[in-house]
Order: C-alpha cells, then structure tokens, then sequence
C-alpha cells in the first residue's frame, strides 16, 4: 500500500515536472539567444535555458522513483 501510495506521488511529481519543463523551456526553444536567455516582452519574462535542464531531470528521477516503486518485489 505505502509503495504505491510513494509511486502515484512520484507520477503526480513526474507530471508536474514534465508541465514545468514544457512551460519554462520547450516552448521557448528557438527563442534563447546565445547567453541562454530568452526574454517575454508581452509578459516582461527572462527564460533561462539551464532552468528548464533542471525542470526534465527532476521529471525523469520523478518517473525512474515511481517506476522503480511499482518494480515487482522478488521474495
């Protein structure tokens, strides 16, 4: 029950990180320039491109955690 009570959180964090990493960096791809910024002038936003990095690895440590919690136990 705790395992996948622990797994569901770890999707749930997974989406999360997933959705972060589309919003802050994805849809900006071919807006950084060569310092790595991006700038938002209808809603005055800097994008930094090291962020959304940071954003998919946390989603994919998310995801491994969660897979590795519904792995079946051998006994």
């Amino acid at each position: 029950m705790f395992r996948r009570l622990s797994a569901a959180i770890a999707i749930c964090a997974a989406a999360f990180f997933s959705y972060a990493y589309y919003t802050r960096h994805f849809k900006w791809r071919d807006c950084f320039n060569e310092l790595g910024r991006c700038f938002d002038s209808d809603t005055g936003t800097v994008y930094m491109e090291q962020a959304g990095l940071i954003w998919m690895m946390l989603g994919i440590l998310s995801l491994g955690i969660a897979i590795w919690m519904l792995r079946p136990r051998g006994r």
